[in-house]
């Protein structure tokens, strides 16, 4: 490969002597320029079990909230749980280790993410109200904690309305698992949700207001969450598949945070959700949107490793344990150009490179990167690439030399 881009990366390169989440933040004073004007951060993963990303995302977003005016963080996790997160980070009841769980994902049923819950609430103990940062899902799947609020809202103002099937379908099913033309069970859910719309005031008298607001919201993440499941994961036109969908949604879920919130958002998700190009035989990402309604005030910073190990589920296997899984340097991907450039873990940013250079050339020339999902295939991830285009996908990114595999939280006892 050219040394196009060796010379530069050594020189605009912002070496980390530390990933700890609680590593000094004046290592990323550096970021303060290449950040103003952004009011939208996007840190992705190339992993979702690689314990380095989790600290320093943590690590960052310590740094966005201490020193740039963060308010809030928005998780590619259940926007119907994530509201339990919240509540606990502004200092309300629960066990944060559960919370972590009702999240759905175990993804993030892990040590460093417990870290991180646990500095947000230790943080907003003290800080004015202006400063304090909210805990956001943007997904909308895994929706049991909005059936169980709107069971049970129906059960005080409609009993009559708490027969049908449609909360039980929806607390456990998943995007694209009942694919359906008519889209039966998205229709239901909106005339469930239009239906406590339209007698929102009238419950609230028999309630509380908050408790009619709360229902009306959690009845809208159904409807949400049932247009995923009735649509198939891949269509002729992949705009109109589950995958493009839920990305949408996350989308629209930023661009409303960003609405009611006077703060800088950071976004926690996978590199292929923040990075500003398509993914899945052309799903329009997440970042893609974002890049399109906010422009620069976007910036997506993609996470990237070298070589070492990461968790995550084999195969198709949607319930079993995530396992290590290792992979070497390896030679024809962007990662080992990294590796070889600057030695360590480093943040560089991209919209620093002249595009007419040589250095700006090659971040706009195509090559590979590696990408690995919640599941990966059982013998050939070590080979699982993804076309990339650095300087168009992301504004920067952040690299770790070594990756070692996200450290599970121990298994839950008891029910809630």
């Amino acid at each position: 490969m050219p040394d196009d881009i060796g010379p530069w990366l050594s020189a605009n390169a912002v070496p980390l002597t530390t990933l700890s989440a609680d590593g000094p933040l004046d290592e990323l004073e550096p970021l303060r320029g290449p950040l103003d004007g952004v009011r939208i951060l996007g840190m992705g993963e190339s992993t979702h079990g690689t314990r380095e990303f989790f600290r320093l995302k943590h690590r960052l977003l310590r740094f966005l909230v201490l020193e740039m005016g963060c308010t809030a963080l928005a998780m590619e996790a259940s926007e119907s749980a994530a509201r339990a997160v919240d509540a606990y980070v502004h200092g309300g009841p629960g066990d944060a280790a559960r919370l972590l769980d009702r999240l759905g994902f175990w993804t993030w049923r892990t040590e460093e993410i417990l870290g991180m819950v646990e500095w947000m609430r230790e943080h907003n103990r003290t800080a004015p109200a202006t400063e304090q940062v909210s805990f956001v899902g943007v997904d909308p799947q895994r929706c049991a904690d909005s059936v169980a609020v709107v069971r049970e809202f129906l059960v005080k103002v409609a009993p009559e309305r708490d027969g049908t099937d449609l909360l039980d379908v929806l607390s456990e099913a998943r995007p694209g698992s009942r694919p359906d033309p008519g889209q039966r069970l998205r229709v239901a859910a909106e005339d469930l949700a239009a239906f406590l719309e339209s007698h929102r005031e009238e419950f609230a008298r028999r309630t509380t207001a908050d408790a009619a607001d709360e229902a009306v919201w959690h009845a809208g993440a159904l409807v949400r969450a049932a247009d995923l499941v009735t649509r198939p994961l891949r269509t002729e036109n992949a705009e109109e598949s589950a995958l493009a969908v839920r990305d949408r949604y996350m989308a629209e879920a930023i661009t409303s945070l960003a609405a009611t919130t006077g703060g800088r958002i950071a976004v926690w998700g996978h590199n292929g959700h923040v990075a500003t190009g398509t993914y899945a035989n052309g799903v329009l990402s997440l970042g893609s949107r974002l890049r399109q309604r906010h422009g620069d005030a976007y910036y997506a910073l993609g996470l990237l490793f070298g070589k070492g190990t990461f968790r995550a589920r084999r195969g198709d296997d949607l319930e079993g344990d995530a396992v290590p899984h290792r992979v070497g340097r390896g030679g024809r991907t962007v990662e080992s150009r990294f590796a070889a450039a600057v030695r360590g873990d480093y943040l560089v940013d991209f919209r620093a490179a002249d595009p007419e250079s040589a250095a700006g050339r090659w971040l706009r020339a195509s090559h590979h990167q590696r990408s690995f999902g919640s599941n990966v295939p059982r013998l050939t991830y070590r080979f699982h690439m993804a076309p990339l285009v650095p300087a168009r996908e992301y504004d920067g990114i952040a690299f770790v030399a070594r990756s070692t595999c996200s450290r599970p939280l121990p298994p839950l006892r008891g029910s809630d």
